[in-house]
């Protein structure tokens, strides 16, 4: 959880007064970029957390070189505090890091690091919803990321076929409430659904991650790829400029408004199949006419045609 690192990176950093992103890394166990982008986030909520170049250099907490929380001011305690705070309320770990935190700093800024703390919840449940719950094995693999051991893992593919194979733990991604690990195995780097892991048993065998391994890239290659696949079928619609915001919302980033005239807009609406455009559509009865993609209007007339045929009596 990216809130525990920022309260250990602060606290390394209290030990040390000054650190290079190389040597946060290798403490906190996670790639130079991920340090490096901690750093920042600390840099940007208002602790003097400041980036020295040259030889030497490096990142510094600043007030006599080296600090003990008493270095923060009260602004800066706050900011702190208002950061790691919401992650709190999920996490035993994260509240006992907070404490302990809490007690570091001078005895007239606790209240109001304690309130900043407080201050925020944030409720990942939608409205009807349930609140999330994290898998079982997420904190198996977790682990074993973060020990560089490698996993024997049993996975259910296509077509429910299962397989068992030993990989390379690299890194967890949380996208919407699916987890997904990324992995080095005989065949590359590989991406599996933590919700498709049958059983996961970590192993003594110790691995070394690819020397310049990013997460966030190696992320942002999956996602990249993904999109491209599901927008392979496009449509072009026309509705009222009123609803492209719900389209917007149903569709994401596969709606993209190619005209507008008059309170009415022309939109580009992409998906995987025409099916799956159509079946989106199809509760928007008469709202929506498509103009482009004769695939499309012959599914939508498909699923009315079932429609009436059910329930037209």
């Amino acid at each position: 959880m990216r809130a525990d690192r920022l309260v250990a990176a602060l606290l390394v950093m209290q030990a040390r007064g000054r650190v290079t992103a190389a040597e946060l890394a290798a403490e906190l166990e996670v790639s130079v970029a991920t340090a490096r982008r901690d750093l920042e986030a600390l840099s940007s909520a208002g602790v003097p957390v400041y980036p020295q170049a040259g030889r030497g250099g490096g990142w510094r907490l600043v007030g006599r070189g080296r600090t003990d929380l008493s270095g923060l001011t009260a602004a800066e305690a706050r900011a702190l505090f208002l950061l790691v705070g919401p992650a709190a309320s999920g996490s035993a770990e994260v509240r006992a890091a907070l404490r302990k935190l809490v007690r570091a700093l001078p005895e007239t800024f606790r209240e109001g690091a304690r309130a900043a703390a407080d201050a925020v919840v944030v409720d990942v449940a939608g409205w009807g919803g349930v609140g999330r719950v994290r898998p079982g094995l997420v904190g198996v693999l977790e682990e074993a990321v973060v020990g560089r051991r490698r996993v024997v893992l049993v996975y259910e593919g296509r077509g429910r076929v299962r397989s068992e194979r030993v990989v390379e733990p690299w890194g967890l991604v949380d996208k919407d409430e699916v987890w997904y690990l990324v992995a080095g195995t005989g065949g590359g780097e590989r991406t599996f659904r933590v919700d498709r892991v049958v059983s996961a048993r970590v192993t003594d065998e110790v691995f070394e991650r690819p020397e310049g391994f990013d997460l966030g890239v190696a992320w942002g290659r999956v996602v990249s790829e993904v999109e491209r696949r599901r927008s392979s079928v496009s449509a072009v619609v026309s509705v009222e400029s009123r609803f492209v915001r719900v389209l917007r919302a149903q569709f994401g980033r596969h709606c993209e408004v190619v005209s507008e005239v008059e309170g009415r807009s022309r939109v580009r609406l992409s998906a995987t199949t025409a099916l799956m455009i159509a079946q989106v559509l199809a509760g928007w009865g008469g709202l929506v006419e498509v103009v482009e993609s004769e695939e499309v209007r012959v599914e939508l007339a498909r699923l009315g045609a079932e429609l009436v045929a059910l329930h037209g009596r």
